[in-house]
């Protein structure tokens, strides 16, 4: 299946260069000179599953960008640390990062709650914030401030995408379960208006938002049985998410009812499934196999020759990434905070995945995602009937972000 997006063919292979061409197509020698420091902050440890591929993409892009002249003719590096998976402990590495390490600006975060951290002190010391993975809607809107950008496409964004996916069907009475954490409340609180707005008479019945990581499948699993909802909207992810498919198909929970599910058919979470990878969900994910793109055809072939392993979404987004900073400084040819702030805002871009814009007005890009349906081949979960959507037309609108932010 070949995305519908259209894309220009990458130059010299696997860069996935930008519009920018004169800055990668004619630098071929290696880069020298001091480094660009680029401070990466990550939950490495915790979320190892998405942030560990996510790392090594970003390596594998680094080392392709130097070899071709890095940006502004100098390497660029990046400096690793991981966040503990708490706000605190991010805030710290952060200023490390900037204090110690001296870098021209920061970026990742995996968490929504260490991102919002990360966003604040960027704020504060007046450095550019790229997040890279954390997808609460308040980060670029009502706590958003001119410092913070965010790459992937924001809970608002994707749930919308699912709505729209599932809105025909018509169905009216919901459950819902989602991590008890700003991420997991997020969504189901775009769900409920989302679909209001597009099913009337849509109800939830049962909402269960268990801890993150903590889940107790058997007790979630049974509340939203005893409601009998005719759909599920799931946010749980990881480790919650393999208990609550595996007790929801012992219970027959998913039988005859249509699933609604978020971020399940990235590869990371897809493939701990394995043969309990259930039919028929509704799904954003990454169908990495089956995408013919000639750019993203490249990536996979060096990402799997490199590292003797299958891409997750988290190498898909550490490569985009990557690139981004060259191109960003590229343009900017500048590291003042106050230049590749100037420069970033709507600033076009070209990936893997095609044309990405950095909205201005929100400091969204308007990257897109693949919208699909769960399915077992052989004994590993897949992607069906997918498509790739733009994003630009999820987004927040213009009105609504001018009424939240204040920054």
């Amino acid at each position: 299946m070949v995305m519908n997006t259209t894309r220009r063919s990458v130059v010299g292979g696997l860069g996935a260069a930008g519009l920018l061409m004169p800055f990668s197509a004619g630098a071929q020698t290696p880069a020298a000179g001091a480094p660009i420091r680029i401070g990466e902050i990550n939950s490495y440890s915790r979320m190892a599953a998405f942030a560990l591929p996510y790392r090594n993409a970003i390596q594998m892009a680094q080392d392709e960008i130097n070899a071709k002249g890095g940006a502004m003719g100098r390497p660029l590096e990046f400096v690793f640390r991981d966040d503990g998976s708490t706000p605190g402990d991010a805030v710290r590495v952060a200023e490390e990062l900037v204090t110690r390490e001296n870098v021209s600006f920061i970026a990742g975060t995996f968490l929504s709650n260490v991102g919002l951290a990360v966003s604040d002190f960027a704020n504060q010391r007046k450095i550019m914030f790229m997040a890279t993975e954390p997808l609460t809607d308040a980060l670029t809107m009502a706590q958003g401030n001119r410092y913070t950008y965010r790459l992937r496409p924001s809970t608002f964004m994707q749930t919308k995408m699912l709505v729209d996916a599932v809105k025909a069907r018509g169905i009216k009475r919901w459950g819902i379960v989602a991590p008890n954490y700003e991420y997991g409340q997020s969504a189901a609180a775009n769900f409920k208006r989302l679909m209001a707005e597009a099913t009337p008479g849509f109800e939830v019945v049962a909402e269960q938002f268990p801890a993150l990581g903590r889940i107790d499948a058997g007790a979630t699993v049974g509340a939203l049985a005893q409601a009998r909802p005719d759909g599920i909207f799931n946010v749980t992810f990881g480790a919650d998410l393999t208990q609550f498919v595996r007790e929801g198909n012992t219970r027959g929970l998913f039988e005859r009812r249509t699933v609604v599910s978020l971020l399940t058919g990235e590869p990371e979470y897809l493939i701990p499934l394995g043969e309990e990878t259930p039919e028929g969900w509704i799904i954003t994910g990454y169908p990495w196999e089956q995408i013919t793109d000639p750019a993203h055809v490249a990536f996979v072939s060096a990402y799997r020759a490199k590292f003797n392993d299958t891409p997750r979404l988290g190498s898909f987004l550490g490569y985009v990434f990557a690139y981004m900073c060259r191109d960003l400084i590229a343009k900017a040819g500048s590291l003042d905070t106050e230049v590749l702030l100037k420069t970033f805002d709507d600033m076009k871009f070209e990936t893997i995945s095609g044309p990405v814009t950095m909205r201005g007005i929100d400091k969204q890009a308007t990257m897109g995602a693949w919208v699909g349906e769960t399915t077992l081949k052989g004994k590993v979960g897949a992607m069906k009937n997918w498509r790739f959507v733009d994003g630009a037309n999820y987004m927040f609108s213009e009105a609504e972000v001018r009424a939240v932010r204040k920054g």
